[in-house]
Parts: C-alpha cells; sequence; structure tokens
C-alpha cells in the first residue's frame, strides 16, 4: 500500500511489516525518514537541520532517496552529469508524482537544465519487498552526458555501526561470506570484469548482531549481471547509507534529446533475521522474477555428459551415458561443449555454432531421438557471447569482437569476447539459436560465458564506456527473444560457474550454474551463500566425479547436498559400479519425492557448517504438511557431536511422522521446535536425510 500525506509532504510504502518513509521538505529536497517498524502514520515528520560550521553544511547531515552531485553536498552522490555548457551539477526541485496501484512515480526536475529525474517505487506487500530505481529523461535539445547513474541510495536508521554480509570469492569459490564492520568510513563492493558474482556481490545485507532468527536485517539486490557497484559510509553523524547500481568504473552514458533512460531495479526490504529475509526473497524470486514458463514448474533432473567425454563427443558414446542415466530416472540429457565446429579441444571453434560433421556424420537429431526414446528431454550447451581466434567466425569477422586498433588483444581459455552491442552480432547469434532450437527437439539451452572482458573497444558506439550496461541488455534481449519463440526451451545461465547469479539473471534464465566447484564439502559453503538472497529452485547443484577428490567424501554424501538445491548429475557413468548405479537410482528417486519441497518450500538454516560443524537445512512445504531435513558433516572433532536437534518452520498444532537412523517419531510440532530429538553425529562422512509428513 502507497498513501501521501498530501500537508507534510510524505510518502509511507506500506509492506506486511514494515514502513517505508520519505518525503519532500519545505526546500524541496527529497528526504528520507524511515525504514522499519510500522509506526502511527500521524507522527512522521521533517526534523529541522542545520549546518553547524562553514566546513559542515545542513546537506551533509540529510539522509536521501538520491543525492545528486554538486553544492554543498560532499558525501557520495547517486547521478553526476555534464551538460552542453560543461556545468557538472545538478540542482534538483519536486514537481509532482503518480500513483498507480502499487507503484509509486515521484518526479524532479532541474532548476535550470532539461533534466527530468524520477523515483521509482513499485512495493510488494505480501513479501515485505519493494523494488526502486531511477530514471532520467532529456527533456532538451542537447545531449546530456552521465558519469554515473545509481538506481538507489538507502540511509539506514541506528547510529551504531552496521555489520555488512558480502561476498569475497573466485573461481571455484563463490558466494564465500564476509561480515565487514563497517564504523568508519567507506566500504565497497563492485566488479571491473563485466559480469556480476565470482568475487564480490551485487547486493548488502546490513545488520547488528543479528542471527537466522532475530535481528533487524536491510538487504537490497541489484538486478543486473554487469560492472556494478556498492558503496557504504558511516559518516562523521553516525549515518550510514548505501548507494547501489552501476559502477562508474569506466562508464558514461549520453541521453539523447527527448530520449530516458532506466536505471536497472533493486529490490531492498528489512527482515527479521537472516532465515525470514532468505525466506522472503525466496519466495518473492519465484513468484514474481522469475520467467513465467517454468516459475511454478520443478526443475528436471538433469545429467551432463562432460567430466565422461570431454570435447571427445559422438552419438554413439553420448547415447551410451544417456542409457544408464535413463535408467537412473534422470530426465534431461544434456550435452556439454564439443558438438560444433571444429571444436576439438578449447582452442578453435568457438562461434560456429552449426553440428560437427564428422562427430554427427548423421546429424544431431540421430543422438536427440536416442534421447527422446529413452524418456528424456535433450538439452545442449553453448557459449554464444565468445568467440576463438581459430574460427570461421573470426576470420569472417575478426571486427566482431572487442578490441582497440593498436593493442593486443588478451585471450583468456584461447577465446575473445564477442561485442554484443552491436546489432549484427546480436542477430548472428539469435539467429543461429534460432536455427538449431527450430530445427531439433531442444529443451534446455545451458548458456556459458568463460572469460572476463578486456579491451572494450567498441568502434560502433560513440560512447564505449557504456558498453557493459549494453552488452548485458542484449544477452538478456536474445533469451528473451528465443524464449519467446521457444516456450517449451529451459536457459540456465552459466558465467564459467557461478559469475552471473543475480536477479537480473534470474530475472530473464530458469536457473543457474553455482560453480564450477563441485567438491560436496566445498558446497556446503557456496551454497550456503548462494541461499541467502537467491531462490534455492534456481541453484544448479551436480553430484560429479570431481567432489570429494581433494577431501574424500561418498557418493551419498554428495547426493545429499546436492538434493538440497535442484540436482544434477554430472560424472562418468560409464565407470560407474552396479553398486554405485543403485545408489544413483535410489537417491533420484528420493529427490523426486521431495524435490516440491526443496525447489519451492521454505528453508530453515538450523546449523551452520562452519560454525556447529554440522550442515542442518530444513525445507517446510508452504502448507506445513511436508518436511525435509539433511544432516551433514565431514567429520567432527573430538570423535562425535552429541545434541538436541530442534527442527523449524512447523506447524506447533501438527503432529508428525519421521524415522531417523531406525527409530520411528511420532511428535507434534511445537515439541520438534522447542525440545527436539537427540542426534548423535560421529564418523568422517555423516549424512543423513529426514521426511516428516503430518499425520
Amino acid at each position: 500500500m502507497i498513501r501521501y500525506l498530501e500537508k507534510s509532504g510524505i510518502f509511507i510504502l506500506e509492506t506486511k511489516n514494515t514502513h517505508y518513509v520519505f518525503g519532500i521538505d519545505k526546500a524541496g529536497y527529497n528526504r528520507h525518514l524511515h525504514w522499519g517498524d510500522k509506526c502511527n502514520a500521524a507522527d512522521y515528520e521533517f526534523t529541522e537541520i542545520s549546518g553547524e560550521n562553514s566546513n559542515n553544511s545542513m546537506l551533509d547531515e540529510y539522509k536521501q532517496e538520491i543525492t545528486p552531485f554538486g553544492s554543498t553536498m560532499y558525501r557520495e552522490c547517486d547521478i553526476k552529469a555534464r551538460f552542453s555548457d560543461n556545468c557538472r551539477e545538478i540542482s534538483m526541485h519536486f514537481e509532482n508524482y503518480d500513483i498507480d496501484g502499487n507503484t509509486l512515480k515521484v518526479h524532479f526536475e532541474d532548476d535550470y537544465y532539461p533534466l527530468q529525474i524520477t523515483l521509482n517505487y513499485t512495493v510488494y506487500e505480501a513479501y515485505d519487498i519493494i523494488k526502486r530505481s531511477v530514471t532520467l529523461k532529456n527533456t532538451g535539445t542537447e545531449p546530456i552526458v552521465f558519469d554515473r547513474i545509481f538506481s538507489a541510495e538507502f540511509a539506514l536508521p541506528s547510529e551504531k555501526p552496521y555489520t555488512f554480509i558480502n561476498t569475497n570469492g573466485a573461481w571455484g569459490g563463490e558466494f564465500i561470506q564476509t561480515d565487514t564492520v563497517l564504523d568508519g568510513g567507506n566500504l565497497v563492493f563492485e566488479s571491473h570484469r563485466g559480469a556480476s558474482n565470482h568475487n564480490a556481490a551485487p547486493y548488502f545485507i546490513a545488520h547488528q548482531n543479528a542471527d537466522e532468527n532475530s535481528g533487524d536485517v536491510y538487504f537490497a539486490s541489484l538486478a543486473y549481471s554487469g560492472n556494478f557497484k556498492v558503496s557504504a559510509n558511516r559518516d562523521a553523524y553516525s549515518i550510514t547509507r548505501i548507494s547501489i547500481g552501476m559502477n562508474d568504473f569506466d562508464f558514461s552514458h549520453t541521453v539523447l534529446p527527448g530520449e530516458s533512460f532506466c536505471a536497472p531495479p533493486v529490490y531492498c526490504g528489512k527482515a527479521e533475521g537472516f532465515g525470514e529475509m532468505s525466506r522472503n526473497m525466496n519466495r518473492f524470486c519465484v513468484e514474481q522474477l522469475l520467467p513465467k514458463q517454468f516459475n511454478d514448474k520443478p526443475l528436471p533432473i538433469l545429467y551432463n555428459s562432460w567430466e565422461a567425454t570431454g570435447f571427445d563427443v559422438n552419438a554413439k558414446h553420448q547415447t551410451e551415458l544417456a542409457k544408464i542415466a535413463a535408467d537412473m530416472g534422470v530426465e534431461l540429457f544434456v550435452m556439454d561443449d564439443g558438438w560444433f565446429g571444429k571444436r576439438n579441444n578449447d582452442q578453435a571453434g568457438l562461434g560456429d555454432w552449426f553440428v560437427n560433421p564428422e562427430k554427427f556424420p548423421n546429424g544431431l537429431d540421430e543422438l536427440i531421438e536416442n534421447v527422446n526414446r529413452l524418456g528424456m528431454d535433450f538439452g545442449i550447451w553453448m557459449e554464444p557471447e565468445m568467440v576463438n581466434p581459430d574460427s570461421d567466425l573470426y576470420r569472417s569477422h575478426p571486427d566482431w569482437a572487442y578490441h582497440y586498433a593498436h593493442r593486443n588483444a588478451d585471450e583468456l581459455r584461447n577465446q575473445l569476447v564477442l561485442n554484443m552491442t552491436r546489432t549484427d552480432v546480436q542477430e548472428y547469434i539469435f539467429n543461429c539459436l534460432d536455427e538449431l532450437l527450430g530445427k531439433h527437439n531442444i529443451k534446455y539451452i545451458k548458456w556459458d560465458m568463460n572469460r572476463p572482458f578486456s579491451q572494450t573497444g567498441a568502434e560502433n558506439l560513440e560512447n564505449p564506456q557504456m558498453y557493459s550496461y549494453l552488452h548485458t541488455m542484449a544477452v538478456y534481449n536474445i533469451v528473451d527473444r528465443l524464449k519467446a519463440r521457444y516456450p517449451h526451451v529451459q536457459f540456465e545461465s552459466c558465467a564459467s560457474g557461478g559469475g552471473r547469479c543475480d536477479l537480473g539473471a534470474i530475472s530473464h534464465y530458469d536457473q543457474v550454474w553455482t560453480s564450477d566447484n563441485t567438491d560436496g564439502i566445498d558446497r556446503m559453503t557456496i551454497q550456503k551463500g548462494y541461499s541467502l538472497l537467491h531462490p534455492i529452485k534456481t541453484m544448479r547443484a551436480w553430484v560429479t566425479d570431481i567432489a570429494g577428490i581433494n577431501k574424500p567424501c561418498s557418493l551419498d554424501f554428495r547426493f545429499n547436498i546436492a538434493m538440497q538445491g535442484s540436482l544434477g548429475i554430472g560424472g562418468n557413468l560409464t565407470k560407474y559400479s552396479e553398486e554405485d548405479l543403485e545408489i544413483c537410482k535410489k537417491n533420484i528417486a528420493f529427490y523426486k519425492a521431495i524435490r516440491n519441497t526443496v525447489q519451492f518450500g521454505d528453508l530453515y538454516r538450523i546449523l551452520d557448517i562452519e560454525k556447529d560443524e554440522v550442515l542442518c537445512n530444513e525445507y517446510v512445504s508452504t502448507d506445513k504438511t511436508e518436511s525435509v531435513l539433511f544432516l551433514a558433516a565431514n567429520g567432527t572433532r573430538f570423535y562425535k557431536k552429541k545434541c538436541n536437534l530442534r527442527f523449524a518452520g512447523l506447524d506447533e498444532a501438527k503432529t508428525y511422522r519421521f524415522t531417523l537412523d531406525g527409530t520411528a517419531y511420532q511428535k507434534g510440532g511445537a515439541y520438534l521446535m522447542h525440545i527436539g530429538i537427540p542426534i548423535y553425529v560421529r564418523g568422517v562422512d555423516y549424512n543423513r536425510a529426514i521426511v516428516l509428513k503430518s499425520v
């Protein structure tokens, strides 16, 4: 619900549990007033702030929804422009507002220059989530150049220092959580690589001594897969502010006369504990952000052939793998790299998206029909944004890759990045996928991107510093066009592992590849970090032969971890023993029985592998009639760990039946949550999955 108190000039954005309050004061400044628990609306008011001395103006103390560059505002700004006469200051005053259902638009104009600034808000009341963005419109006759366009600014309510949660990861170690206390100065999380997630993450989570179940948690996540920046500051007045949006590193955007530009959206909220935050975001993303073709449907169990074959693919070997996978209960068979062009290693072929006639002399349909006869759908791997110098595409169009005329092009993984800001490149990629999907019964595309950007020269652009945004939007647009034409096809976002796993990606893709690291023990930490602000359903998690090489763990253990997301299989099945295959078959059947609860239920993180030596995650169905709880530990200290396991998220009035370690239980929800049952965690490969059903 959105209310405007006309007498005071205050807007109240009301969700199920919170108020977000700001307004326009008598001087015309936008002022942030409150973000948190609900108060009496009549009590909200502007307090007078006066400058202390000639070095500290009143504007330094203002909490704002958006801060323009200039005047005596010396803190971080959110929008910075260069007008035609080289003035770089924005002086904005309130014009009017529009309320349309759950959407609010607040319009400002510059005092002199032809610039309109609109703050956009959409309230998702049931989820305690608010969507924010800023729109800039050039209403004049001369271009306006922007050196910074952030999507939103936030001010936190307490004067005490906040702890900020983000990630400090890398390839193979994405979503490693960091906790940093900001007691003064600046804290920045950002990406310069062209994608969003390998290192830091495009969000902030801020709290003061919160835990899974208690404490005020403030968060905001940017729906954007390009270069981003999250900048937090705690100033001399103990005010903590955060700005979030596209990175102003190597950035500039020109808005031409009559044109508008809307910055990528930010989704924000306040929750009671990290668990509530994650559950709110999980439900919101599944029901509101994910593409509608598959958002309410469980994702299939897939098998990917990469570990079994590498680049050496052919119909015969892939069919052998498919037969084993089908017998295990797999629903989607995915052929990975090596099927196209002259692709026998990672040095050639990217960009030549035609079926290799030597590997598939009878065409691709021979394999697809074999897979379909086995009762599985067929999927395929592609890396559309990349090109090998050793390819027909590059030999024909060397100018299609980002480049500078007088600089050497850096190759990573023997490949270059295609200039996706070019319309001819976009149409080439779209047409390649269109032809592939139009001619073959393909139900799934794994869209990969295996290197960051360099030499980002784009001769087609008057302002090449906008490449990251335009590239990202081009990728989204191609996927959206293909999904509209082929609504039966699922798309997965992969960027050399988890490099593109933000809310922007999941607004266009149906799932993401969380990390190339499928080690079962490492995955406990990676998946926890992913689950904080991302939906469990989108988190692809595989059981592979890579898992456990450095830290051995059993096949059952690896399934236990992978079943806590959207399950996939990736090992070399031709080397599996009969016992291994039976373990796979057993676990796949079990996952099918619990899949809806995991992919659509509420997650409760009960024990943390880093802090408690034991991982315990419980997924509860929305009607609370069913729950599945996973326990895992790979070696506890001092031989064993005994504790009372207290469940979470159950209905206190319901009675639940389950079995653990051969003991049958029938207990009330209240008992299970407040008293619990004894568990004895021991051994180097402890893993259990407990299914509770209401009686």
